[in-house]
Formats: C-alpha cells, sequence, structure tokens
C-alpha cells in the first residue's frame, strides 16, 4: 500500500502539472482578444487622483435638477432622508448626506461625508451604478453636477462651485483620515500580527 502511495502523489503531481501546462496553451481555440474599443467600454474605473476623468463640468444649481428627477425617488428630497428605492428585494435607499462622525457608532451612516475617502470615488459610483436600473444613463455633465449638489448639502463646497475633472479630485473628504493608509507598509512590518500595531514606529 505504502509503494502504491508513493508511485501514485508524484504521478498525480506530473498529471496536474501537464494539465496545466496544456491549459494555457491555445489549443482549445476559445476566447478571443478583447477589442480596443471593448476594453475602453469596460476600462471606467476612476482612481483617487482622478487622471481617468472625463471632460465635463456641473454646480450643484444644475445637479439639483438632476437629483430631483432621477435621484430624489429613492434617496429623498434633500438626499439626507433616504427612502423607498420601489424594489421590493431592496426596501430602502439609505441617506446620501448628513451622518458625519457616525461610523464609529453604534448606528454608522455611509454617507458623503461620513464615509467615502475620496471626491473621486462618489463621481466614478454615481457614474457606474446611477439610477438604479438605468446604470449608466448620466452623462458626464449629470454627474459632475449632482456630484456638486452633494457635495453642497454636505458642506464641502460652495453652491456656485463648479466640479470639473481639474477640481474634483483636490476637494477633502470629511473621513479621507479614518481609513487604513493606501501603503500598509506605514504600519505593518513583517512578524507583526496585523492586529497588533502598538510595536510599529
Amino acid at each position: 500500500m505504502r509503494c502504491f502511495l508513493n508511485l501514485l502523489v508524484p504521478a498525480m503531481t506530473v498529471a496536474m502539472n501537464v494539465a496545466c501546462v496544456a491549459a494555457q496553451t491555445p489549443t482549445y481555440n476559445m476566447g478571443r482578444t478583447a477589442s480596443q474599443e471593448e476594453i475602453r467600454a469596460w476600462d471606467i474605473s476612476i482612481g483617487p487622483e482622478g487622471k481617468e476623468l472625463p471632460p465635463g463640468s456641473g454646480t450643484a444649481k444644475e445637479g439639483a435638477q438632476v437629483y430631483a428627477q432621477k435621484c430624489a425617488s429613492c434617496h429623498g428630497p434633500t438626499g439626507a432622508e433616504g427612502g423607498s428605492s420601489g424594489d421590493p428585494g431592496r426596501p430602502f435607499s439609505p441617506p446620501l448626506v448628513g451622518g458625519q462622525g457616525t461610523l464609529n457608532t453604534p448606528k454608522p451612516l455611509r454617507t458623503v461625508e461620513s464615509y467615502w475617502p475620496f471626491a473621486t470615488t462618489v463621481w466614478d459610483y454615481i457614474n457606474r451604478g446611477m439610477p438604479r436600473r438605468q446604470e449608466g444613463s448620466l452623462s458626464a455633465n449629470e454627474v459632475y453636477a449632482v456630484t456638486a449638489y452633494l457635495f453642497y448639502k454636505s458642506g464641502l463646497i460652495q453652491e456656485g462651485d463648479v466640479l470639473d475633472a481639474q477640481n474634483l479630485p483636490k476637494i477633502p473628504m470629511p473621513n479621507r483620515n479614518g481609513f487604513i493608509p493606501a501603503k500598509p507598509e506605514r504600519w505593518w512590518k513583517p512578524g507583526i500580527p496585523s492586529g497588533d500595531r502598538s510595536r510599529t514606529p
């Protein structure tokens, strides 16, 4: 029995290696390389520095109109209320403004001013996922405008400020420093358990 196992394990290892190599070769003729147009359609992520932001602009005043037409039915008249989304599977849409300082309380609110670390993340989320069931239907100008409206309601900008690709990434978010640093090596070193930061310099 021991002799059989001694032969079986190496044989299985070799078979698995052969299968992995075979799977990585183009002999199966499955799939195809994505076209540049297809890549561009999916490559819409906006990083913290905002290098990927498209041209366009918007103000809170313009955003109030877009918000009233396309957002208020779920998130409430001003964004502070939250409300019914009309979807039985998701009966309540969260408030978008208010809640600053609530993340370390028993009833945290994930709002623009309490949660999001980068202004560009708010823009990216609205662009990708709103309005519900019409995701991606807003123009770049509308997304800038709704973002400006939410930032104005959160006290981050003035009503007449124009948001665009140049100034949006520069807006300091209230909870920016409430997150783990982008470079964890600043507080974690090999050999130190992840939960023990007391020994870090």
